[in-house]
């Protein structure tokens, strides 16, 4: 039996819980969530897109997060 794909809910709180790749700290100034586009989606098996901005480095990183809620990438 398939796991239900996660909601925008729990997308948003993975993207915030895995540290920035740059500095390692938590805190995010901004964190947006979208659903994956048809490409990303068919190209990556992603679901959710998040793009999260550090608030101590101000890297600007990328997340793709697939339905059970598992990182594909991140950059």
């Amino acid at each position: 039996m398939a796991a239900r794909p996660i909601t925008l809910a729990r997308a948003q709180h993975i993207a915030r819980s895995h540290p920035c790749v740059r500095c390692g700290e938590y805190s995010f100034k901004k964190v947006t969530v979208k659903r994956a586009s048809d490409a990303h989606k068919k190209e990556l098996n992603v679901s959710w897109h998040a793009v999260r901005v550090c608030g101590i480095c101000h890297t600007r990183q990328e997340l793709g997060l697939d339905a059970e809620g598992d990182i594909v990438y991140e950059g």
